[in-house]
């Protein structure tokens, strides 16, 4: 699985407060690859709570 955050984020933090071994925000949230791997469901999640549409999952 494949996590990109677009530059459209605004930083509201809803990824981080459902996932927060994946994604971290600060200007912009970041997203650390060696955890996506068994945390897979909360990061789907995560991308429908994105109220801009920003984290893509491939």
């Amino acid at each position: 699985m494949n996590v990109t955050v677009e530059d459209s984020c605004i930083a509201c933090g809803a990824c981080e407060s459902i996932c927060d071994k994946v994604f971290t925000v600060g200007d912009k949230a970041e997203v650390n690859a060696s955890e996506v791997a068994g945390n897979e469901d909360a990061v789907k999640e995560a991308a429908e709570a994105c109220p801009v549409g920003a984290i893509v999952v491939e």
